[in-house]
């Protein structure tokens, strides 16, 4: 290994244990001493309701987990979006759960919480995943309402999607592990099957103090709306559980008992490890974003035995696209080729840079995939088309949409993984979070913008400048450097992988040795849901 591989090693792990440290502290949720509250209600936190919920020993992803971070500091941060969720196993069957946290404002839903909640349906909608809500909640954080009740995308959304899931025969089961009020009473009771956990749990459209507010009627919480109100006497919830882990024992022999699927069909085979060593990417990815390195070996540290399939590998070189099997499953991988190479003219081509031969080349294969019911895996590190004469003469604006129309119409499932640049339209070409990938997560050297932090400061220096010039100011040197250094400074922050997981514009930010398990994860949700619809790229311009 060279001086450079030892030096991009240090610096990535450096940021991968920058990760771990950001994990460990989104976990503890609003803090040891809520948590330590909690417990003393005879409760379970979120996490470990879900850890017990979940097959010991068997694999998991977190979805979101970064959602709110940085976010709502004026209101006391919103740690996680306030609510917990995982992809994992319950007796063998893949589901997904989702738990409030009631430590972080009481489980109170910010926006961010609606945001989070509707792409955890989402994904059990796309892979008909049966879904497990488990309900400890406040309600509305009401000093942000007017951001989360109203509009289609809002609170409300999640009920629809409640009857939309039921139509569907996705399962839904909920357990009301403690408040459980106004319009997310509804969440629960528009599930399959409801159980509320006895002294701790309460469900009612309004409370004891605004019911005596409303019709002077007074009564205490345990009665309006307890275990034993709605399991003897309302009807409402169909079990009593006498703890948290009784609640969670019945779903487990719920799920325990649902009938197989239909499935998508596939390939898959016995799993092989990679042949190369996987923590090798440490080592190739380089430090900075602009510096070059040969996408191919993150691919054989990827794939099974390090084996795959070039498809076209002579034609559109900026694009690699071959066929290979990523624990087993069989997958179309779309990815940047972040070299300079050579076209078949003799002519340079910027690494990171989608040029009309491999648009084409892309749009070509990602058909190919569909035909033959191959689930497609994006590695992005792209900055984006060839811009210039040349290209805009050779039709890069028609081979580009080319491609995004095949992304766009892609009947079989998408997974996207930023690995380091993820720019502008490339972004879109390379199936990003508008295109509906099953599951998008970036690795901590992702950078997501319209344009680079160097690139976009350039042009907003001189927009800056301009408006400062024209207001009479002079502009030294000197005051030059320090507004582009300031420019730079806040597009960089929001070109960070946190800020993009904060706001789910990413389902995460992960070790690249988890991608794997991501990948395979998501195929297998996926394999829940057949496809229904043909493959069809509608009109282009050829």
């Amino acid at each position: 290994m060279d001086i450079n591989f030892n030096k991009n090693e240090d610096y990535n792990k450096l940021k991968v244990a920058e990760l771990k440290t950001k994990l460990l502290k989104v976990y503890k949720g609003g803090g040891e001493k809520r948590i330590e509250k909690h417990h003393a209600k005879g409760k379970l936190t979120a996490r470990e309701r879900i850890n017990y919920l979940l097959d010991s020993n068997a694999k998991s992803i977190e979805i979101s987990a970064f959602a709110g971070d940085g976010m709502y500091a004026e209101h006391g941060g919103c740690p996680s979006g306030g609510v917990v969720i995982k992809i994992g196993y319950i007796k063998g069957k893949q589901c997904v759960v989702v738990a409030n946290d009631a430590t972080v404002k009481a489980g109170a839903w910010f926006p961010i919480t609606g945001k989070k909640n509707l792409r955890a349906q989402e994904i059990s909608i796309e892979n008909r995943l049966p879904i497990i809500y488990l309900v400890d909640s406040a309600g509305v954080y009401l000093p942000l309402q007017d951001e989360i009740f109203p509009d289609k995308e809002h609170f409300g959304r999640i009920f629809r999607n409640n009857a939309i899931m039921s139509s569907m025969g996705i399962t839904q089961i909920s357990a009301i592990m403690g408040s459980c009020v106004a319009g997310g009473a509804y969440l629960p009771i528009m599930s399959d099957e409801a159980m509320i956990v006895d002294k701790t749990g309460s469900i009612f459209l309004a409370g004891s103090y605004l019911v005596k507010a409303a019709i002077g009627e007074s009564i205490d919480n345990e009665t309006l709306g307890g275990a034993s109100t709605h399991c003897e006497i309302s009807g409402v919830t169909d079990y009593k559980a006498k703890d948290d882990k009784d609640a969670l024992d019945r779903i487990k022999n719920i799920i325990d008992k649902i009938g197989d699927f239909d499935k998508a069909g596939y390939n898959r085979v016995a799993s092989k490890n990679p042949e190369e060593n996987p923590e090798d990417i440490y080592g190739i990815l380089p430090e900075k974003r602009h510096d070059q390195y040969d996408m191919y070996e993150v691919i054989k540290r990827l794939v099974d035995k390090s084996e795959f399939d070039e498809y076209k590998a002579d034609y559109g070189k900026t694009l690699i696209t071959a066929y290979a099997r990523i624990d087993g499953w069989a997958v179309g991988i779309v990815a940047n080729q972040r070299k300079v190479v050579k076209n078949a003219k003799g002519e340079m081509q910027f690494g990171g840079v989608i040029y009309s031969d491999s648009a084409d080349k892309a749009t070509r294969f990602i058909a190919n995939c569909n035909q033959k019911k191959i689930p497609l895996v994006f590695l992005q590190d792209v900055t984006g088309f060839m811009v210039g004469s040349k290209s805009e003469h050779g039709g890069i604006i028609k081979d580009g949409a080319k491609m995004v129309n095949a992304v766009s119409n892609s009947v079989v499932p998408k997974f996207t993984i930023i690995i380091g640049n993820s720019y502008g339209a490339g972004n879109y070409a390379m199936c990003g979070k508008a295109y509906d990938p099953r599951l998008i997560v970036a690795w901590p050297s992702a950078e997501l913008a319209v344009m680079s932090g160097n690139s976009a400061a350039k042009v907003l220096l001189q927009i800056e400048k301009a408006s400062l010039i024209k207001q009479g100011k002079k502009i030294t040197k000197k005051d030059e450097d320090e507004l582009y250094n300031a420019i730079k400074y806040r597009y960089d922050t929001q070109t960070s992988p946190y800020y993009a997981a904060s706001r789910i514009w990413t389902d995460g930010v992960i070790d690249p040795l988890d991608t794997r398990t991501w990948v395979s994860m998501g195929i297998e949700a996926a394999n829940h849901a057949p496809i229904e619809k043909k493959f069809n790229l509608g009109v282009i311009q050829v």
